[in-house]
């Protein structure tokens, strides 16, 4: 799988099938299928036509971009994700656009949605040896990220997909900022994942998505959100008070991953690479899931 993406950037992005000054359009694809609907547009799975390399097509409307203000995000994400090259990052291949629609090219994952694999699963939660694999892969593409002085802002199942590998792909960086000094003061995410300091107001760093990580990881092993509660107010006081309950099937280990990531203190959030090195999540990347 891994080398058919590389071929893919080969052909695609540098244009081996056209030649290196070819200005890609609609036409150069075959649409399929939809396979979800967004904000500003819809996503199709497409076939390449001279290659046959399946992709998927996110078209958006330039329209509906403006007339909600968002020219500046949507030029924000393409340009973070174009440099973004990750085994466990949604590939951005091309881009290009007309008069009405902005159109991007990116890895199809066959797989979809995590989200739809979590509620599919067993009791709506994924098994220990699987949400441990999966965490490292996603501490991993964040990582990566962070190296590139990238901030996610809005890591959850819903903005990660799965491969036809089984492989995990980070995607949706429509709340991601490019951040040298990392360094921020505006309040973006997800309500269930926003961290303490985004709630008052502080300015924050990269450790932002450390605290989402170990949101995730509840998430993936009990099926909901550590700190969901009805309404915003609600759900800000439990953050604010770390106020969470660990159901008693969730491992010792996990809980102790958990807790080290879920800290008031952003400087306190155990690193990346102590994540995927941390005792109970190492025991399973041998073994799989």
């Amino acid at each position: 799988m891994k080398s058919e993406v590389l071929e893919l950037e080969t052909k695609i992005i540098n244009h081996e099938a056209y030649g290196t000054s070819y200005k890609w359009a609609p036409r150069d694809f075959e649409l399929g299928s939809a396979l979800g609907q967004g904000k500003f547009g819809h996503v199709h799975v497409a076939r390449e036509k001279k290659t046959g390399y399946l992709v998927a097509i996110k078209t958006l409307f330039k329209s509906q971009i403006v007339r909600s203000k968002c020219e500046r995000q949507v030029m924000r994400e393409i340009e973070i994700q174009s440099h973004l090259k990750h085994p466990n990052i949604l590939r951005l291949l091309t881009w290009f656009h007309d008069e009405r629609r902005i159109y991007l090219v990116v890895e199809f994952a066959a797989g979809g949605e995590l989200y739809k694999h979590l509620t599919n699963s067993p009791k709506g939660r994924f098994p220990e040896a699987k949400a441990a694999r999966y965490i490292y892969q996603v501490a991993d593409a964040v990582e990566y990220c962070h190296q590139h002085h990238v901030i996610h802002r809005d890591i959850k199942p819903e903005n990660i997909l799965v491969a036809f590998s089984g492989d995990l792909k980070l995607a949706d960086f429509g709340w991601s900022v490019h951040a040298p000094s990392e360094r921020r003061k505006t309040m973006c995410g997800t309500l269930d994942y926003l961290p303490p300091e985004m709630i008052k107001r502080e300015v924050y760093d990269v450790s932002v998505d450390h605290w989402c990580i170990g949101v995730l990881l509840y998430e993936f092993l009990v099926g909901k959100p550590p700190f969901e509660s009805e309404g915003q107010d609600k759900t800000y006081a439990r953050i604010l008070a770390l106020d969470m309950v660990y159901p008693s099937y969730v491992p010792e280990g996990a809980k102790d991953l958990i807790s080290k990531l879920l800290k008031h203190s952003s400087k306190e959030r155990l690193s990346l690479d102590a994540v995927k090195k941390h005792y109970w999540v190492q025991q399973f990347q041998t073994n799989g899931a």
